[in-house]
């Protein structure tokens, strides 16, 4: 009895990692993103569902700066990490994006080695003094990816030769290489066979022990099995932010509810 109130209240203390205050998101003149608030706890999964086109892999992309590469889009609000503003200007956004590492829908390793992927990270950020060190990172990261095995007799091979799903967890490797704190995936398993998605699962399962993950994905299903939070999105708002077994099984917006129950989508 005594464990089970330690853990639910280590769930309740959970430090929070990510913390996101009247985020609006605008392309030109179209809002995208309405005022959304939520809070990422550190080493938990937080998943965000809903219908194509609701805005949550725009929102994805607000964590790390990633929508600054598109010219008509503006962010408003505020985001902190560790309660730092990463939209203040004194922020580097190739440095913020080591600490809040990315993983696309679609594997993209670049047109190099197994190991010069995994390695472009670190050598940019200068995180290894020495080769040995560099060999210690890029196998300390593909043993992560729970791809090492896989890769060990091919590292000087293009990781464009892997698999599909050996390429998502090349990249998935790609990015733990910097050590970040928070690592964002964006429908990671979309592009995936049923195989592959189940050994993806499994590892983000494994990352939470060492980052907060967030993840878009269209598959309810895959949410609630990874997930400990769930975001609902619908046409640009948070609709619903809470524990995964409750927004699965006890939705306080009806809109959440019709979205499970497949009335719309």
């Amino acid at each position: 009895m005594n464990d089970m109130r330690l853990t639910e209240r280590n769930m309740t203390d959970q430090k929070i990692k990510m913390q996101a205050r009247g985020v609006d998101v605008f392309y030109g003149d179209t809002q995208a993103i309405k005022t959304v608030d939520v809070d990422i706890q550190d080493k938990t999964v937080t998943a965000f569902i809903g219908p194509s086109g609701c805005g949550k892999s725009t929102f994805l992309r607000c964590l790390n700066r990633m929508n600054d590469t598109i010219d008509v889009c503006r962010v408003t609000g505020d985001i902190r990490l560790d309660e730092e503003d990463i939209y203040d200007p004194r922020v580097d956004p190739v440095q913020l994006r080591a600490k809040v590492g990315m993983v696309f829908q679609k594997p993209n390793p670049f047109p190099k080695s197994i190991y010069d992927n995994v390695a472009y990270g670190p050598r940019i950020h200068g995180l290894a003094t020495n080769k040995a060190e560099l060999d210690e990172i890029v196998e300390k990261s593909l043993r992560r990816a729970a791809i090492w095995d896989e890769a060990k007799d091919r590292l000087d091979q293009p990781g464009t030769g892997l698999s599909g799903g050996q390429q998502q967890r090349l990249c998935i490797a790609r990015a733990v290489a910097t050590n970040p704190e928070v690592l964002l995936m964006d429908e990671p398993c979309s592009a995936l066979d049923p195989i592959a998605t189940a050994q993806v699962e499994e590892l983000i399962d494994e990352l939470r022990e060492r980052f907060s993950v967030v993840i878009v994905t269209h598959s309810m299903q895959q949410a609630a099995r990874v997930s400990q939070k769930t975001a609902f999105f619908h046409l640009g708002e948070l609709v619903e932010f809470g524990e995964t077994s409750q927004i699965f099984t006890n939705p306080q917006d009806t809109r959440t509810e019709s979205y499970i129950t497949g009335r719309i989508g």
